[in-house]
């Protein structure tokens, strides 16, 4: 009996002491539990993008059953709140943490126009198909969907400007979003000259014709990272009737030195770059009839009637000629020369133009209607973009150029083949005075850069009438091809 009696309190002890252990264990567990929901909720807003850290979070709890928020209105606000502070918070971080680079990385001073160049150095460019100029586009896959930013205006420090790429929703502090579509360029060279205006502008100019005749809402222009605020005033014509207006360069100058970043942007640094031959010849085709519609080449001025058409084997010799560096020592002798030439070819027109006292329209009205265009060697050679395509070019060089100038000397024999014309050969002047710095001595080129250009009569006769009975010969068996103004302009 004694034994039966002490069993229940032996067992009452036993009870107790095991609940008190289980609510003990219990705690524990709803606390592990509670800390595992907590890190899963950390962690749910720091890996996903901040776009879906709200929704995702809110979604994981909505499935754990009601455990840490009952499903009702006031615990959905709660969680709400909490997830818009925390993405607040996350997206201040992310605009704190856009970190500004060079726009010109002195790295790369040496390589400055090969691979990424010098200009926006960390990326590299997209090229889409063989043949199409190389770019870098943002937003884009490439650039994970950031924006370009750029900061500071300095136009003779590439090294004083920056850029960074920001997500939209996190744009650096203070910065100014730019709308629409803005076409960057960075040149080696300046946009004033003709030559290398037009060769930084070939594959924006690509890009209009094959997506779709876009149009820019502005353009951006920097050399070798310095901010430049126009293009020549030739440039910005013929871009003009490339893009359907006047062209918008920005000066950016109301950021100060505040960020501005651009919506979208399409950054081109390697001029043409890696378009191909067929590229080019179509750019040039575009640029050839819109530059001839928007000057009316053809159209008659004033209500008088349009010029009649030239006979099928009458051919045009135009002599573009030069003032001051690199002009004709004797430019009467040499242009009696030609004159003469072309009297002696039945059906030879013979004209004679000044570079410098021709607007736009002036230029490409004369050269839209030669066939043969005989220059020095310059920037007005540049025109013969508006020739028919076939046409021919003579070229002219002072003394010194062939051994000092380098590849530079030869732009016009790739311009011609780009456009589709026939260059013909460049006469090099061997006379003229000696460099006072020695032969072959650093100052030379310069020296000899903007002499004058002599002449040899007998040369010029043979080599006028050579290329004219080729001319006539190429009209008439059709090589050279005109424009058909009857034709719609490519992106009208």
């Amino acid at each position: 009996m004694l034994a039966l009696e002490e069993n229940p309190n032996i067992q009452s002890k036993q009870s107790s002491s095991t609940i008190e252990f289980c609510s003990r264990k219990l705690s524990v567990c709803f606390l592990l539990f509670f800390a595992v929901i907590f890190v899963l909720f950390q962690i749910g807003l720091w890996v996903f993008p901040f776009s879906s850290a709200s929704s995702l979070s809110w979604a994981f709890f909505q499935q754990s059953g009601g455990k840490v928020f009952n499903d009702t209105t006031q615990g959905q606000s709660c969680g709400v709140r909490h997830d818009e502070y925390y993405s607040e918070k996350l997206l201040a971080k992310l605009r704190e943490s856009v970190t500004f680079l060079p726009l010109k990385d002195l790295r790369f001073e040496k390589t400055a126009m090969d691979g990424h160049t010098w200009f926006i150095s960390s990326l590299n460019d997209t090229i889409e198909a063989e043949g199409e100029p190389e770019f870098l586009r943002f937003p884009s896959e490439a650039s994970k969907g950031r924006l370009l930013c750029v900061k500071g205006r300095s136009p003779n420090n590439g090294g004083m400007n920056s850029y960074a790429l920001a997500w939209r929703d996190a744009l650096p502090p203070g910065s100014t979003l730019l709308t629409g579509l803005t076409f960057v360029s960075d040149a080696y060279y300046d946009y004033g000259n003709l030559w290398h205006g037009i060769t930084a502008a070939l594959p924006f100019a690509w890009w209009r014709l094959r997506r779709g005749c876009v149009v820019p809402s502005r353009w951006v222009l920097y050399r070798s990272g310095e901010l430049r605020l126009q293009m020549g005033k030739w440039m910005e014509k013929l871009m003009e009737a490339a893009f359907d207006g006047s062209v918008a360069v920005d000066s950016l100058d109301g950021a100060d030195d505040r960020p501005v970043c651009f919506e979208e942007a399409l950054v081109h640094r390697h001029t043409g770059g890696n378009m191909g031959l067929e590229e080019r010849k179509a750019v040039f085709e575009m640029l050839r009839c819109r530059a001839r519609a928007f000057c009316n080449v053809g159209v008659a001025k004033d209500g008088d009637s349009p010029p009649p058409p030239l006979r099928p084997e009458s051919v045009t010799l135009t002599m573009l000629l030069r003032n001051g560096a690199r002009a004709f020592k004797n430019e009467s002798l040499v242009v009696g020369v030609f004159e003469r030439a072309c009297q002696a070819v039945k059906g030879c027109r013979f004209l004679v133009a000044h570079s410098d006292g021709l607007d736009f329209c002036d230029q490409v009205r004369i050269l839209s209607s030669t066939d043969i265009v005989a220059s020095p060697h310059g920037a007005q050679l540049t025109n013969m973009i508006f020739m028919d395509r076939g046409s021919s070019v003579m070229e002219f060089f002072p003394r010194g150029w062939l051994e000092l100038a380098g590849v530079g000397q030869y732009v016009h024999h790739w311009l011609a083949k780009w456009s589709g014309m026939v260059h013909r050969g460049a006469w090099r002047d061997h006379h003229g005075d000696e460099c006072p710095h020695g032969p072959g001595a650093r100052g030379c080129f310069d020296f000899y850069k903007a002499t004058k250009i002599g002449h040899n009569e007998t040369y010029f006769a043979q080599w006028a009438m050579q290329v004219l009975n080729q001319a006539k010969l190429r009209k008439k068996d059709g090589a050279a091809i005109a424009g058909d103004p009857s034709t719609e302009c490519p992106c009208t």
